[in-house]
């Protein structure tokens, strides 16, 4: 069994993010909220911070959080295409459909970032990750244009990952 070995810096870092989550949830800033919510951050920090190994303080440099504002609108944009793409689908019946399993392969190393654009991908509805293995997704798609990984890739993957490149590598 491997020992952990405490982190102050990793500790603060998961406080700060449990009390956003807290503040976030409470929207209160009265002062009984403000004392609790940082007497359970702290308990759930302690409790969880060797646990909390998705995230590094880094990713709160304002270039990652400019990074991670972009990918927000990326995803937005993403997201009213494909559920324009959807609808119209669901409401003109005779429009045809190939759905499939296509395979495509990242660039990401890092195992957050490759959950994070799983579910990206699955978020966008007509796309629906199934499995990653390694570095191959395998995506459901409810159109298959091409089987080809490339362009698969280009389709689906590729403006997410452009930017989760720039956050996690």
């Amino acid at each position: 069994m491997v020992k952990y070995k405490f982190s102050l810096k990793k500790f603060i870092y998961t406080f700060v993010i449990v009390l956003l989550i807290w503040y976030g949830f409470t929207t209160s800033f009265a002062p009984a909220e403000l004392i609790t919510g940082v007497i359970i951050s702290l308990v759930i920090a302690y409790i969880s911070v060797k646990n909390f190994n998705c995230c590094d303080p880094i990713l709160l440099l304002p270039s990652h959080v400019l990074h991670f504002i972009k990918y927000f609108f990326v995803f937005l944009g993403a997201l009213l295409k494909a559920n324009l793409d959807v609808a119209r689908r669901v409401l003109t019946p005779g429009l045809p459909i190939n759905p499939g399993i296509v395979m495509f392969q990242t660039k990401l190393n890092n195992d957050f970032a490759k959950m994070v654009l799983a579910n990206s991908i699955t978020l966008t509805p007509g796309t629906l990750t199934i499995d990653i293995i390694k570095n191959k997704f395998y995506v459901h798609w409810i159109d298959v244009t091409t089987e080809d990984p490339e362009q698969v890739y280009k389709e689906i993957a590729e403006p997410f990952e452009k930017i989760l490149l720039k956050i996690y590598n």
